[in-house]
Formats: structure tokens, C-alpha cells, sequence
């Protein structure tokens, strides 16, 4: 038979952990919310500039951007994974770090030198543990990462572009699409044309008639000042808002997982409580069983 004092010690040491799952829950449940406002807020913006750029790509205009020409050959690719600096959020790291080797596979095969950066402790971890060492690590990002700390390193990679040192920039990361439902996402970054080629392909046909009848837009005092400026932004935002997407599908993550925990614990507390009342009875019931026993042969 089972010992209630152990039984009653094994209960309390799960409520108390279900006191910390609960409290998990709803900072991340808090956290959230604010992160989710964020990448909303950021995601109209998003749009319209790589929109705007698609729009000038294809309005017949002879213009041109450094960004904008595919290399012929790949020498140079940089892998940027996006994870978590702390766990407890559920397949959230292990998913994205499964990808990034993946896409690391794939970058293989198409470059002849491949550089690795990670965002988040886990992915870093993750990374190393199966062979493959960060040149950059970001730690510093967490639930509310700065534009000015992403720009940073998006100038970087410009820079770095520019100078032909850099030919492709693949980032891995989790996509926010609603609380619902969030994925994996690969995308390349640079160069801008292939993203932009995605963003021209959803324009509607009615854009895609203006464009073709003349350019939609005056530029004053041109198109090549304009897209000088324009360009740069939009890959910055691109980067921003994939960091945004990270931080709010991890809350998303940990806020899923601590539920789950939390509903485990009480289906355990109930199960250890039914134990413990059976085995206290079943004491009692012994105790009293001696007892008339003792009566008995004394009487």
C-alpha cells in the first residue's frame, strides 16, 4: 500500500510547480499581447514599402539598385537562424534549429562559403551541438526587440552586400500569421529581387495594368534618388519584422506549453489526491481492524 506521507509530499511538490507554470502562462499570455500589437503595427508598413518597391520594379522604368541584381555566381551565403534565448516553449527552438539545418544543407550546395549567425542562446546551443559553430551570436534579443538594434545589423549585411562580400542572406524564422497559426518561414532576403518578386506576384491585376500603361508615380527629383533610399528601407523592415514575428510566436509558444503543463498538474494533483484518500483510509481501516482485534482477545 502506498505511504500517504509520501503521497501528501509528492501532491504539494506538484502544486507548487503548477504555481510556476500559471504564472508562466500569463506573463507570457501579457507578453503576447504587446508583441502581438507590435508586428500588427509593423506589418501594414512592411507591405506597402516592399510593395512600393515591386510597384517601381515593374513600372517600366529604367532603373536599377545594387540590391535589387542577382549575382551570377553564389560565392558568399549567410544563414541567419532566429530562435529563443530560454526554453520551456514547446518544439518552438527545435523546429526553427531542424530548419536551419536544412537550409544549411541547401546553402551547401549552392555557395561555395557559407557563414552561420544565430539569434537566441538555444539556437546557438542547438547549433553547436550538432557541428555547427555561430560566427555571429545575438543574445540580446528578447520579447521586444529595437529597430535600431536590428538596423545595426541590417546595415551590416548591406554594407557587406554592397562590397560584394556577401551574395545571399537566407534567415530562418517562425512567421506570425494569427494567434492561431504560426510556421517555419525560409526566406531569402538578399538579394531584394527575389522577395520583391514574391510581393509583385500577390499585387492585384488592376495595379499590374497601371503599371503596364506608364508609371503610377511622379518622381521628383528621380527614380534613382527615390530607390536609393527606398530599398535599403524596405530590407531593414523586412529584417525588423522577421524579428518581431520570432519574439511573438515564441510568447505564443511558451504561453501553449505552460497551459498544457498547467492542466497536466491539476489532472496529477487529482489523481495523487484520490491516492492519498484511499491509502489514509485504508490506514485508518487497518488501525481500527488491530484495534478490534486487541479488544477481542483481551475480552
Amino acid at each position: 500500500m502506498a505511504n500517504p506521507r509520501q503521497l501528501d509530499k509528492r501532491r504539494k511538490s506538484v502544486k507548487n510547480i503548477r504555481k510556476i507554470t500559471r504564472t508562466m502562462e500569463l506573463i507570457a499570455t501579457a507578453r503576447f499581447k504587446k508583441a502581438m500589437d507590435r508586428a500588427s503595427a509593423a506589418t501594414a508598413y512592411t507591405d506597402r514599402v516592399t510593395q512600393l518597391v515591386s510597384d517601381l520594379m515593374k513600372s517600366g522604368l529604367t532603373v536599377s539598385h545594387p540590391l535589387l541584381e542577382k549575382r551570377e555566381k553564389t560565392q558568399n551565403a549567410t544563414l541567419l537562424v532566429l530562435t529563443a534565448n530560454r526554453g520551456l516553449c514547446g518544439g518552438f527552438n527545435g523546429n526553427l534549429i531542424r530548419a536551419g539545418l536544412r537550409q544549411w544543407d541547401v546553402l551547401e550546395t549552392v555557395a561555395d562559403n557559407v557563414t552561420l549567425e544565430v539569434s537566441g542562446k538555444r539556437g546557438v546551443g542547438g547549433m553547436k551541438y550538432r557541428g555547427l559553430t555561430a560566427s555571429q551570436q545575438f543574445l540580446h534579443f528578447e520579447d521586444k526587440p529595437r529597430y535600431d538594434e536590428v538596423e545595426v545589423i541590417a546595415q551590416r549585411y548591406l554594407n557587406a552586400y554592397a562590397a560584394g562580400e556577401l551574395d545571399r542572406l537566407d534567415v530562418v524564422y517562425t512567421r506570425f500569421i494569427n494567434p492561431a497559426k504560426q510556421e517555419v518561414a525560409v526566406e531569402t532576403l538578399l538579394p531584394l529581387g527575389s522577395l520583391l518578386g514574391d510581393a509583385g506576384e500577390s499585387s492585384s491585376e488592376a495595379s499590374s495594368e497601371e503599371a503596364a500603361a506608364g508609371s503610377i508615380y511622379e518622381f521628383l527629383p528621380s527614380p534613382e534618388s527615390i530607390l536609393e533610399e527606398v530599398v535599403p528601407t524596405s530590407f531593414k523592415v523586412k529584417l525588423f519584422k522577421c524579428f518581431l514575428d520570432s519574439a511573438v510566436s515564441e510568447q505564443i509558444a511558451r504561453r501553449i506549453a505552460m497551459k498544457a503543463a498547467t492542466e497536466n498538474a491539476d489532472d496529477l494533483i487529482k489523481s495523487l489526491s484520490m491516492q492519498y484518500n484511499r491509502a489514509r483510509q485504508g490506514r485508518i481501516t487497518n488501525e481500527l481492524m488491530d484495534l478490534i482485534g486487541g479488544v477481542n482477545a483481551i475480552s
